[in-house]
C-alpha cells in the first residue's frame, strides 16, 4: 500500500531545499505519495508562485495561509492549522527542512501525535541563542527521528547534544542540488537590471551583490546606519546591486536612511526570483550578505563572500569555502573588501557531498527506514 509523506515548506529558503527532494520522491511512485504543505509563513503570493514555477515545485496540496505575526503568534497559528492536516492525511512521517518557524511548529505537532520527523539540514549551530533560527534548530533536532546533515561538523554538534549516531545521516547539501540543477537556467544579471530599467553600464565581474535582512542588522538603527555607510563607501569603488528585502526596506525608510543609500553607487531592486538571484550571484565580484544560504551558494560557485554577522552556523563555508565573517565592524568590512579587490579573495574548495546528489541520498535512506 502506498504511504503518504508530508513535506513542509514555509519560507523562501525552504523552497530551494524541498525541490530536489520532491523530485526524487516522485521517482518512488509505487511506494510513496509526497503531500506538500505550504504554511504560508512567507506570504508574498507572487514571489511564492515565481519560486515554485522556477524550481519545478508542484502546487502545494494545502496552503495554511498563516501570514505574518510575532514569532510566537506565527508558530502557534501554524500548529493550530497543521494538526487537522495530519489527522486527515495520516502520514508515515513528516519531513521538515531548515530552521524557520514552520520547521519547529510542524515538528512539535508531529511529535505530539507520535508521527516520525525527518529533519533535513540538521545539526547546524551558530552558538548564538539570540537568533530565533538557532532555537528552532536545536529544538527540531531534539525531537527528530532521522537527521540529515550537510557537513560533518553537524554530526559532532548533534552527538554533543545527546542525539544517537544511528539517527544521523550525512547526506550533503540539497541547496547545492538545486543550484547545480539550475545553473544553466540562471537569468543573466544584465537581463534582470534591464527588467527593472536600471543602469546597463554594470559589467560582469565588476559589481558586488548585497543582501541583508537579519533582525540584528536591520532592526537596530545604529547598526543599520553603520552597515549602509560601509556599503556606500564600497560602492564608490565597486557598484553594488541590492535586492532589498521588504523588512529591510521598511526599516531604511522608518530610520530615515534612504538619502544615505542614494548617496552611493547602489542599484536597488525589489526582491527577485531564484533564477534572477542566481544570475546576479554568479556574475558578481563578491557577495556581501547576512544570509546563511548565500554563504553556501557562494562557496559552491567559488565567489568571495563577506558575511555581515558575528558568527555562522555554516562553518564549512569559512573553513573550506570562500566565506569570511566580518560582523558589522566598518574597518573589518572595508579590509575584507579591499583584500578581495586586490587579491581576488579566498578561492576555497567544494565541500564533501556538495555534488548535486544529496536529495538522492536522503530519499534512499527514507525508502529504507519508512517505506
Amino acid at each position: 500500500m502506498k504511504k503518504t509523506l508530508v513535506c513542509v515548506v514555509g519560507a523562501r529558503p525552504n523552497f530551494m531545499k524541498i525541490a530536489p527532494i520532491i523530485k526524487e520522491l516522485n521517482n518512488l511512485t509505487d511506494q510513496v505519495q509526497p503531500y506538500l504543505v505550504h504554511t504560508g509563513q512567507h506570504y508574498d503570493q507572487a514571489m511564492k508562485a515565481a519560486f515554485f514555477e522556477q524550481l519545478g515545485i508542484p502546487e502545494p496540496d494545502v496552503d495554511l495561509e498563516v501570514g505574518s505575526g510575532s514569532h510566537s503568534e506565527q508558530t502557534a497559528n501554524i500548529m493550530l492549522r497543521f494538526e487537522p492536516v495530519l489527522d486527515k492525511v495520516k502520514p508515515c512521517a513528516v519531513l521538515v527542512v531548515g530552521d524557520v518557524n514552520s520547521t519547529i511548529a510542524c515538528s512539535l505537532v508531529a511529535v505530539k501525535k507520535q508521527i516520525p520527523i525527518i529533519h533535513v539540514e540538521a545539526g547546524l549551530r551558530s552558538g548564538d541563542r539570540e537568533m530565533p533560527e538557532e532555537i528552532n534548530r536545536i529544538l527540531t533536532d531534539q525531537i527528530s527521528d532521522s537527521l540529515f546533515t550537510t557537513e560533518r561538523s553537524a554530526e559532532a554538534n548533534l552527538i554533543r547534544e545527546g542525539i544517537g549516531a544511528e539517527r544521523i545521516h550525512f547526506a550533503g547539501n540539497v541547496m547545492i542540488d538545486t543550484l547545480l540543477a539550475n545553473l544553466q537556467l540562471a537569468i543573466p544579471f544584465s537581463t534582470t537590471l534591464n527588467d527593472y530599467q536600471k543602469s546597463d553600464n554594470i559589467q560582469e565581474g565588476h559589481y558586488a551583490l548585497l543582501t541583508m535582512h537579519r533582525p540584528a542588522n536591520v532592526d537596530n538603527p545604529e547598526v543599520l546606519s553603520r552597515l549602509l555607510q560601509s556599503i556606500v563607501d564600497i560602492s564608490h569603488k565597486l557598484p553594488v546591486i541590492f535586492p532589498i528585502h521588504p523588512r529591510t526596506k521598511q526599516r531604511i525608510e522608518q530610520d530615515g536612511l534612504s538619502d544615505l543609500i542614494d548617496s552611493g553607487n547602489i542599484i536597488c531592486l525589489p526582491p527577485v526570483g531564484y533564477l534572477q538571484m542566481l544570475g546576479l550571484m554568479k556574475s558578481a565580484k563578491m557577495v556581501l550578505t547576512d544570509s546563511g544560504g548565500l554563504q553556501e551558494e557562494t562557496t559552491a560557485l567559488g565567489i568571495p563572500c563577506v558575511t555581515l554577522r558575528e558568527n555562522t552556523e555554516r562553518p564549512i563555508t569559512v573553513e573550506q569555502g570562500t566565506n569570511t565573517i566580518v560582523g558589522t565592524n566598518a574597518a573589518m568590512i572595508k579590509a575584507c573588501v579591499e583584500d578581495i579587490l586586490v587579491t581576488g579573495g579566498k578561492s576555497g574548495r567544494i565541500p564533501e557531498y556538495w555534488d548535486g546528489n544529496a536529495a538522492r541520498r536522503i530519499v534512499a535512506e527514507i525508502e529504507k527506514i519508512y517505506l
